[in-house]
């Protein structure tokens, strides 16, 4: 079974690299058209509210009580119990969330003045950022509706994944950024405003995905007629599962909400950067961390089913180690090469270097939380398999708490960049916590082989930064023509990456430690 694990995970970590391929060239395309002018802030806030919404019913809390469950019912062997179940739930969570899409289409401008007050108080007093909340408020209008459309994406890839149908759901992320960079190219031209050319390529791209998983659904017997279910024994398992999940799997969202808040505040250009970097640093914990973290999740609530307390073990410590690997040298790489990686990626047309310096200094303060942000994908499961879903519920309000005082105290002094760094430390608390308590439980504690095999990584990850600081040109790095700039950052990435790799075998890492019982 360990062989089909890792299948698992190189397969969704594959269609996850080609979605993030293509989720950079949509990010080009939209720095090349808005850089970070007013109008990207408000496309990047615009977008932000819905993205929230879809991990909290998708990607995070529905996903975290939704599968064990799912799982359960899969285990009794019964078609026809299954098919039911998907149907009431699919059902349930379809009319929520389209009242809840209706809802936010009617109500955008109080949504845009909750979470952008800088710019609501700024149209109150009749100033030029006014502008901005007019703006975001019809923006909204097109972009909220995406979240009834990709919930209903996610229930569909959530069963698939318990199927262990893995490449389907990790597909699906392509055709949004498709749809994004052709309305981008299609679109823009002709309105007046460009942002509305995004907005409605998120529309659009939130159809396109579920109609994308229907087919898949409907070979696998499960496409089936949607019921309201809101009394029945399993929906009401799932969401009372649910309930404290939406705060304990998706404290690091809400976090990312309350930075956009206060950085509405700040000067323009501030949820640009923030948003710049924060792609930059997606692109590692979507194709390592979110990656793991999908296969685990399946994985490990079958192993708590069959009452398999070493598999159940065996698998959290192969999802550590499966994130470190990747996760530390990722986020070594993404601090000491933040501008020059910025500058390749993103600079032409609007997106100048000054951008890029000012997005680098955020990417440097989430780059310190990376491992963390990887860890709570991979703990948390330890939890939510097991339907606790009440432990991690108190950790994600104490987390929330902490990333408040952590805006006051960095935010004053630095701004976007103390945002940032707000919420790496309270990513790293949440996943100190979520650690301690397993080990306290007695439900898991890192073998000393895992233990002694992340401190190898991290020795070679500090060898790793010299090399790469070996190779910085600072200031002449500007001077050189995009090819050779393209040409200094693969060279140092390659050396980097050589170092690594061959520091760790050198210190005895081997096949097997990647190897779990499975389940």
């Amino acid at each position: 079974m360990s062989g089909k694990l890792l299948k698992s995970g190189m397969i969704v970590s594959v269609m996850t690299l080609l979605s993030r391929v293509l989720g950079l060239v949509r990010d080009v395309v939209v720095a090349k058209l808005m850089g970070d002018g007013a109008a990207a802030d408000v496309f990047f806030f615009a977008n932000k509210i819905p993205n929230f919404l879809r991990r909290l019913f998708a990607e995070g809390a529905f996903a975290q009580a939704f599968i064990p469950v799912l799982t359960e019912v899969h285990h009794e062997d019964d078609q026809t119990q299954l098919k039911a179940f998907v149907a009431r739930v699919s059902g349930t969570l379809g009319a929520i969330v389209f009242i809840v899409a209706i809802v936010g289409v009617i109500a955008s401008p109080v949504v845009a003045a909750l979470f952008g007050t800088g710019w609501f108080v700024a149209w109150m007093q009749g100033e030029p950022a006014g502008a901005k909340f007019e703006l975001a408020s019809s923006m909204l209008k097109i972009t909220f509706p995406y979240i009834a459309f990709i919930s209903l994406t996610g229930l569909a890839g959530a069963i698939l994944n318990t199927l262990n149908k893995f490449a389907v759901a990790a597909f699906t992320p392509v055709l949004l950024n498709v749809c994004i960079i052709a309305c981008a190219y299609l679109l823009a031209p002709v309105l007046s405003q460009p942002a509305y050319a995004l907005a409605w390529g998120v529309f659009i791209g939130g159809i396109v995905q579920l109609t994308f998983q229907l087919p898949f659904l409907f070979r696998a017997g499960l496409l089936v007629k949607p019921r309201w279910g809101w009394h029945d024994p399993s929906v009401v398992k799932v969401r009372t599962l649910m309930i404290p999940a939406l705060f304990g799997v998706s404290v690091g969202q809400i976090n990312l909400l309350l930075d956009t808040l206060i950085a509405s505040f700040l000067v323009t250009g501030s949820i640009s950067w923030l948003y710049y970097s924060d792609r930059l640093l997606e692109f590692p914990l979507g194709l390592f961390g979110i990656a793991i973290a999908t296969v685990i999740l399946p994985t490990l609530s079958r192993n708590h089913v069959a009452k398999d307390p070493k598999a159940f073990s065996s698998n959290m410590d192969w999802g550590i180690r499966m994130v470190s690997v990747l996760g530390i040298p990722a986020a070594v790489g993404l601090a000491f090469m933040a501008e020059p990686i910025l500058t390749v990626i993103f600079q032409r047309g609007a997106f100048s270097a000054d951008t890029a310096r000012m997005a680098s200094y955020s990417l440097i303060a989430y780059a310190c939380g990376l491992l963390s942000f990887m860890l709570v994908k991979i703990l948390a499961p330890g939890f939510y398999s097991r339907q606790d879903t009440k432990t991690p519920v108190k950790f994600g309000i104490w987390c929330m708490a902490a990333n408040m005082v952590f805006n006051l105290i960095f935010a004053v002094p630095y701004g976007y960049i103390g945002l940032a760094i707000a919420t790496s430390l309270s990513a790293t608390l949440n996943a100190a916590l979520l650690y301690i308590t397993l080990h306290k439980k007695g439900v898991y504690r890192a073998s000393m082989e895992t233990v002694w095999f992340l401190l190898r990584i991290v020795f070679a990850s500090a060898v790793m930064a010299v090399v790469i600081a070996c190779f910085d040109i600072a200031d002449e790095f500007y001077k050189l023509t995009l090819m050779a700039q393209i040409r200094h950052v693969t060279v140092t990435i390659a050396a980097a990456a050589a170092t690594f790799g061959c520091l760790l075998v050198l210190f005895g890492v081997r096949l097997r430690h990647f190897k779990a019982i499975g389940g």
